[in-house]
C-alpha cells in the first residue's frame, strides 16, 4: 500500500475526496458522478497486472488501459530505458537529427509486415490516423474515405468522420467531406464503394465496435478491392497490433501488408504516449517527396518516447509475449464461452481474438451490475465505446493462466449477481 502522502494526502480517503471534488468541478461533472455512483476508486500505483488504490486495495487489471498495458503497468526495462534517456535529453529540438526517432522507425520497419517502412510519429492514436488520411489523400490525389460502420478511429475531425458511430459524430458535424461507411466484414459492400476512393481505412478487429472479429480473408479481399480501384488499404490496428490478437499485428491473421498501418496504445509498452503511422516508401514519396514538412509534429517522436517504444519492442520479443497472448487469448475466450453457456439469459455470446475478448450481453442494462461487480471482487473490466452491452477484457499480454482463472471467475461471480438482481431483461441493440 503506498503511504497516501505520497500524493500530500493525509489519508486515504482525503485522497479520494479531493480526487473526486477537482474531476467533478474542473475535469468532467457528469463522468465523475456517474464513476462515483460505479463504484470506482482512486489509482495510485501500478506494477505488472495489478493497480492499487487509495485504500490499499489490489485489483487484477483486466481493462489493461483499453490495450495501452501490453507489458502491464511499468515494466522495469521499459522504465529504466526513460529513466536512462531522460538524463540525456527529454525531449528533441528538432533542428537535428535524433538517434532514437531513426532507430525505432528502423525497428518498425523490421517488425511490420512486407515493405512497410516509412514511419511518423505522433503522440496518440487518433494522431496516427489523422496523419494516414492526410497521407492518403496527398499520395492519390483523390479525396473518397471509405470506413466502416461501428468503427472507432479517434475523436479528433478527420479519424472522428472516419468512425462508425453517429452519437459520436453527430455534435460535432459537419466534419470531414467525402467519408462513406459500409459493413464491416462485407466485401460485397466494400466493392460497391471503393470506386475513387483515396483509401479503405479498417481495423482487423473491430475493438470498440464490440469485439467484432470479421470472417477469415476479409483483409484479402479488401487487399484486392483497394488494388482494382487503386485505392490504399490502411490497417488500424492503434488496438490490434504488437501481439493484442496472438499476431505481430491482426492483419497477420490473413496473411495481408497494408499500404498503411497505424499503431498507438502499446507501443511504449504503456509507458509513455506515442503514435505511429508506418507507410510504403512508394506511399510516402507520393505524398510528401516534394513537401517534407506538410505532416509534422512537435512532441511526436520525442527521445523519451521512442525510448519506451524501443525497449518495448524487445521485451515483446525477448518475452515471447505474442505466443503468450494467443495461449492465455484461447483459455480466456473460452472460459467466457463456458460462462455464457451457463447464464444465455444475460450472455448472448463471448468472441474475441488473442487478448482481445468480448462478452455479449442481452441486455446493456447487465453491463451496469457486471463491470461495478468484477470491480468489488478485484478484476477491472469495461464495455467497448460503441456497443455498450459488451464487455471488454484485455488483459497486459503477460497475464499468466491463474490470472485467467480468477478473472473468469469474477465474471462469473458478477453474471451471477446481474441474473439474480435484475431477472430476464428484453434483449437490446446499440443505437
Amino acid at each position: 500500500m503506498i503511504d497516501p502522502a505520497t500524493y500530500g494526502a493525509v489519508s486515504g480517503q482525503a485522497l479520494y475526496d479531493e480526487t473526486y471534488e477537482n474531476f467533478k468541478s474542473f475535469v468532467n461533472p457528469p463522468l465523475a458522478r456517474v464513476m462515483k455512483v460505479s463504484g470506482s476508486p482512486v489509482e495510485v500505483r501500478a506494477s505488472g497486472t495489478t493497480i492499487w488504490d487509495h485504500s490499499g486495495k489490489a485489483y487484477l487489471d483486466f481493462a489493461g488501459g483499453y490495450g495501452v498495458f501490453t507489458l502491464g503497468h511499468m515494466h522495469p526495462r521499459v522504465v529504466a530505458a526513460v529513466r536512462a534517456q531522460l538524463e540525456l535529453m527529454a525531449l528533441s529540438g528538432k533542428t537535428m537529427f535524433d538517434p532514437l526517432t531513426g532507430r525505432l522507425a528502423r525497428a518498425l520497419a523490421q517488425w511490420a509486415p512486407g515493405d512497410l517502412s516509412i514511419s511518423f510519429f505522433a503522440n496518440s492514436g487518433t494522431e496516427a490516423v489523422e496523419g494516414a488520411l492526410k497521407l492518403a489523400r496527398a499520395a492519390t490525389g483523390r479525396a473518397k474515405i471509405v470506413a466502416t460502420h461501428g468503427a472507432f478511429h479517434g475523436k479528433t475531425f478527420g479519424a472522428l468522420a472516419a468512425s462508425g458511430r453517429e452519437a459520436y459524430r453527430e455534435p460535432f458535424a459537419p466534419l470531414l467531406p467525402e467519408v462513406v461507411h459500409v459493413r464491416y466484414g462485407d466485401a460485397a459492400a466494400l466493392a460497391a464503394e471503393i470506386g475513387g476512393a483515396a483509401a479503405f481505412i479498417v481495423e482487423p478487429v473491430q475493438g470498440e465496435g464490440g469485439v467484432v472479429v470479421p470472417p477469415l480473408g476479409y483483409l484479402r479481399d479488401a487487399r484486392a478491392l483497394c488494388d482494382r480501384a487503386g485505392a490504399l488499404l490502411i490497417a488500424d490496428e492503434v488496438q490490434t497490433g504488437l501481439g493484442r490478437c496472438g499476431y505481430a499485428f491482426g492483419c497477420d491473421r490473413d496473411g495481408v501488408v497494408p499500404d498503411v498501418l497505424t499503431l498507438a496504445k502499446g507501443l511504449s509498452g504503456g509507458v509513455m504516449p506515442i503514435g505511429a503511422y508506418v507507410a510504403r516508401p512508394a506511399v510516402w514519396n507520393a505524398a510528401y517527396a516534394k513537401a517534407p514538412l506538410a505532416h509534422t509534429s512537435t512532441f511526436g517522436g520525442n527521445p523519451l518516447a521512442c525510448a519506451a517504444a524501443l525497449a518495448a519492442l524487445e521485451v515483446l520479443a525477448d518475452e515471447d509475449l505474442i505466443a503468450n497472448a494467443r495461449a492465455r487469448g484461447e483459455a480466456l475466450l473460452a472460459g467466457a464461452r463456458t460462462i455464457a453457456a451457463e447464464y444465455p439469459s444475460v450472455v448472448r455470446e463471448a468472441r474475441g481474438l488473442g487478448l482481445l475478448v468480448g462478452v455479449e450481453l442481452r441486455n446493456e442494462g447487465y453491463a451496469g451490475t457486471i463491470v461495478p461487480e468484477m470491480l468489488k471482487a478485484g478484476v477491472t473490466a469495461a464495455w467497448t465505446l460503441n456497443q455498450q452491452r459488451v464487455i471488454r477484457l484485455e488483459p497486459p499480454l503477460i497475464v499468466t493462466q491463474e490470472e485467467v482463472t480468477r478473472a473468469l471467475a469474477a465474471l462469473r461471480t458478477a453474471v451471477h449477481a446481474a441474473r439474480e438482481r435484475l431477472g430476464a431483461l428484453p434483449e437490446t441493440d446499440d443505437a
